[in-house]
């Protein structure tokens, strides 16, 4: 049995779509970041960084004690070496995911994330910030765009690295990118939208998380942690 720490950000949907696509026994545990609950002290102990999704497996391969993972991307990993399933195992297939995987965790989704904090949560509008953000998220979507103008997903089949970077995919018109402007980007995004894991993943929960209904309390939660 696998406990996901979760809630409906894109970070959580991630392994979320990989646990929909596997079918890998599973329990939801919400971490309601607006209440707080990722800085509780038992979430702390296996997830550091106060932040959501982490996972515990209770049933680790080889047996043995539970795995407890924190960070989105490395519990893609996990799961894809859990179930031998979205990760090639020769050199350059595993290599071509990988490479995609660390540019959604290192780019896409730091990017996308302060385009719509600037956008959505800052206080006041910060013009230098909107423009800066917007931009740069628009030159990761033609990296994206032009690497699917010739396979049908980031890596040729289906994987992790598409799962990590369609939730970040999903708030475009947030983030004030126009699909249109991105056919090939287009063309992925419906296709991976129709996919039954996809559809189970984001029936469920998903109405929980919504940037602009924040409260001040809730604002000052996720954005004001001090230093530990």
């Amino acid at each position: 049995m696998i406990e996901l720490y979760f809630w409906a950000t894109p970070n959580g949907l991630k392994p979320r779509l990989m646990l929909e696509e596997t079918g890998l026994e599973h329990r939801i545990v919400p971490v309601d970041i607006g209440k707080g609950e990722q800085f509780r002290p038992e979430f702390l102990a296996f997830s550091p960084n106060n932040r959501i999704p982490a996972l515990i497996d209770h049933a680790p391969a080889g047996g043995g004690e539970p795995v407890a993972v924190f960070e989105s991307g490395a519990l893609l990993l996990y799961l894809a070496e859990k179930t031998g399933r979205f990760l090639p195992t020769d050199l350059r297939g595993r290599t071509d995911v990988m490479q995609w995987l660390f540019w959604q965790v290192g780019g896409l989704g730091p990017m996308a994330g302060q385009n719509g904090h600037f956008r959505v949560y800052a206080p006041e509008p910060v013009p230098y910030a909107i423009d800066r953000y917007t931009r740069e998220t628009a030159r990761l979507y033609g990296v994206l765009d032009k690497r699917l103008a010739d396979r049908e997903f980031i890596a040729g089949d289906y994987s992790i690295a598409d799962m990590a970077c369609y939730p970040w995919i999903v708030p475009h018109t947030a983030h004030a990118q126009h699909l249109a402007d991105f056919p090939n980007i287009e063309r992925w995004f419906e296709a991976i939208r129709n996919r039954p894991a996809t559809q189970r993943a984001y029936a469920s929960g998903t109405e929980s998380y919504s940037p602009r209904k924040l409260t001040d309390k809730a604002r000052a939660v996720l954005f004001g942690a001090p230093a530990s």
